[in-house]
């Protein structure tokens, strides 16, 4: 549960014109007290505690001087009095808060967090290289400031920490002998960014951050085994396409038998309605252009 509460600022337009008032005012009546003390037209019994009660005053209209706050838009000022939070200060504006109280400005803008390169292995022990591109920004400035050390470095922590599980809990890729319901990163993406992004929620909440977004920017296998996997992949590619080729092929076949039964064209036995299905399958499957042989003769 969120710890944060809201601070009530003063209107720094209010307290700034009597601050600056006062200034002239004490120093104008400290002046007079001396001279009055210097030509005897003074007391020193009223004068010398008028004389330190106006020196009071002066050093606590410099003291009030210090509670000005200045807070520009996406900004917030937590507010500390002698170690005790009193608050919060998120509206922008020129504010004046307890002149004790220690302020400290946390931004509320989004930020981007673009994590280097990591060599990790995936969920099938291959070495790959993954980075991440994060948005984040703080929530609640209780927990940023007091829960955590540091929040920026505590997120650039864990947004390398929850990368690394991340790719450790998934295939990079799914195989043709994998099943076809497999989550692979670079097949699954949106998926897996948003499993990222729900990962490094739970581990940032502590620090009162909230992920806007994160992606994957980076994927791709490790220098020593990319030129093996490239040729594995070609590989299936290979097979695929010769598999949609088969397919084609055998239709195309059974289509043209089909079609010289039905209209009669010719009459083939079963061992030259064999020798025609090679030859076509020959043709489309083949990978060079055929070069046609021309029968003069019978067709026996």
């Amino acid at each position: 549960m969120s710890q944060e509460r809201a601070a009530k600022p003063l209107s720094g337009w209010i307290m700034l014109p009597i601050n600056l008032l006062l200034y002239p005012l004490l120093l104008y009546a400290m002046i007079r007290t001396i001279i009055g003390l210097d030509q005897g037209t003074l007391a020193p019994g009223p004068g010398v505690p008028l004389l330190i009660g106006l020196v009071l005053l002066l050093a606590a209209n410099v003291i009030l001087s210090v509670g000005f706050l200045i807070l520009a838009p996406n900004e917030a000022g937590v507010l500390v009095l002698f170690g005790k939070y009193i608050g919060t200060v998120k509206d922008n504006g020129f504010w004046w808060v307890n002149p004790f109280a220690s302020k400290r400005k946390i931004s509320l803008r989004a930020h981007n967090l673009n994590t280097e390169k990591l060599k990790v292995n995936d969920h099938a022990g291959n070495p790959i290289e993954i980075a991440a591109v994060i948005v984040w920004r703080v929530r609640d400035t209780y927990a940023a400031c007091f829960e955590v050390e540091n929040y920026t470095e505590y997120v650039n922590l864990q947004s390398e920490s929850a990368l690394r599980h991340l790719a450790s809990a998934y295939p990079y890729d799914s195989w043709e002998e994998e099943p076809a319901q497999v989550v692979s990163l670079r097949g699954n993406i949106d998926e897996v960014s948003r499993t990222l992004e729900q990962e490094l929620q739970e581990r940032l909440d502590k620090a009162g951050v909230e992920v806007v977004e994160a992606r994957l920017s980076h994927l791709a296998y490790a220098p020593e085994i990319a030129g093996a996997m490239l040729q594995r992949q070609q590989a299936s590619a290979i097979i695929a396409a010769r598999q949609k080729i088969v397919e084609g092929a055998v239709g195309m076949v059974q289509m043209a038998l089909e079609k010289l039964a039905r209209d009669q064209i010719v009459d083939l036995d079963p061992e030259r309605r064999a020798a025609m299905v090679s030859n076509l399958l020959v043709v489309l499957c083949g990978e060079r252009e055929p070069h046609p042989v021309i029968n003069a003769g019978t067709l026996y």
